[in-house]
């Protein structure tokens, strides 16, 4: 489905952090099959052997990634991945309409014992939150702005299928097929600098393939 890519769009940069827009079709971290990772090209490209990603994105999923850059800063970026002092927003095209008002998806995630690839709810799952605030309606599908509470593998996709809503794209949760592949991109994220105590608000360009829903004010 997709194009080889071999490089990034820096988003933002200083000498503890680098936030990239990571494409489409790459993992952030190598999986031992010697498949090329974001975090391979980030190491190359930045000349930094340590870099290391906060957080992962799925392989399909686009958007913002952020890196450290030195060790010292990494107890204190986990620390606030842990504690939610990372607040992540992330956009999606959901198939249906979702009627108007900001809604609360709170469902425990857990693995699916059928099929390796996917997740699922479970009452037995780590709990999960995910906040969804429709931004437009256009034919069969609904613009969404997500933030995420919790961060559990396919969080937004699974959460948004619960509620009969997959993302657009999204085969592996019944999603409709789109040319466009996997309609979900993170598309910033607040947190306060690890060693300078500045807030930070990092935000990726809005994504070409979104182009037709406008991005909101």
């Amino acid at each position: 489905m997709f194009e080889p890519v071999d490089t990034f769009v820096t988003v933002w940069r200083d000498g503890w952090l680098l936030a990239v827009d990571k494409p489409a079709g790459m993992l952030v971290h190598g999986d031992g099959t010697g498949t090329v990772s974001l975090t391979d090209l980030v190491r190359a490209q930045t000349g930094i052997a340590c870099a290391q990603p906060v957080q992962r994105l799925d392989v399909e999923t686009t958007g913002l990634t952020l890196f450290s850059l030195d060790k010292t800063v990494q107890p204190a970026l986990d620390a606030a991945v842990a504690q939610g002092g990372i607040r992540k927003r992330y956009i999606a095209l959901a198939a249906g309409r979702i009627a108007c008002g900001e809604q609360t998806i709170e469902a425990a995630i857990g693995r699916d014992r059928h099929d390796a690839r996917r997740m699922r709810v479970s009452k037995t799952g780590k709990p999960s939150v995910t906040i969804l605030r429709p931004l437009g309606t256009f034919d069969n599908a609904t613009l969404v702005e997500l933030e995420l509470k919790t961060g559990r593998r396919h969080q937004i996709r699974v959460h948004l299928a619960a509620i009969g809503h997959p993302v657009v794209g999204d085969g592996l949760y019944q999603g409709p097929a789109s040319e466009h592949g996997l309609m979900l991109h993170a598309l910033e994220e607040r947190l306060i600098h690890p060693v300078t105590g500045e807030e930070l608000l990092l935000r990726t360009a809005w994504p070409e393939r979104f182009a037709s829903w406008g991005a909101p004010a």
